[in-house]
């Protein structure tokens, strides 16, 4: 059998360059490749006729974060909350979760403050500009 690994974790956008700007200027992830696929091979592939995605790849470390851009867009999914099966959220570690979530920006929106779980691991949950769940955990 074939060894998996993983090499991306994707999210769809409305608008990607405003989601690009918050994941690079906001959460510090190098812009690792921008670029466009469109044509019959994608669309099959994606199951959306007529399909052009727009795409953003980002340093997330040991995993790529692959923000997407559809025309034609798609309907949007319901709120994003943790707890409704199919609920997604892209974990991102870091050194100290209070000093990044003390720089973001005013406009940047929180779950809670930073909170230390019973597990003993320190998180905080924010929503980039479309919504999207990112939780920032001390691992």
């Amino acid at each position: 059998m074939t060894s998996l690994r993983a090499h991306h974790v994707g999210i769809t956008v409305q608008d990607l360059d405003r989601t690009l700007e918050f994941y690079r200027d906001v959460l510090g992830l190098s812009v690792l490749d921008t670029f466009s696929v469109s044509g019959d091979a994608f669309s099959t592939a994606v199951d959306v006729p007529n399909a052009t995605g727009r795409f953003a790849h980002l340093d997330g470390g040991d995993v790529r974060v692959e923000l997407v851009e559809y025309d034609p867009e798609g309907e949007s999914l319901p709120d994003a909350s943790l707890n409704r099966p199919g609920a997604a959220h892209l974990g991102l570690s870091v050194d100290d979760v209070d000093a990044v979530v003390d720089q973001f920006p005013p406009h940047v929106e929180t779950l809670s403050e930073p909170q230390i779980t019973e597990s003993g691991t320190r998180i905080a949950f924010v929503r980039d500009p479309e919504g999207n769940l990112v939780e920032l955990l001390e691992a």
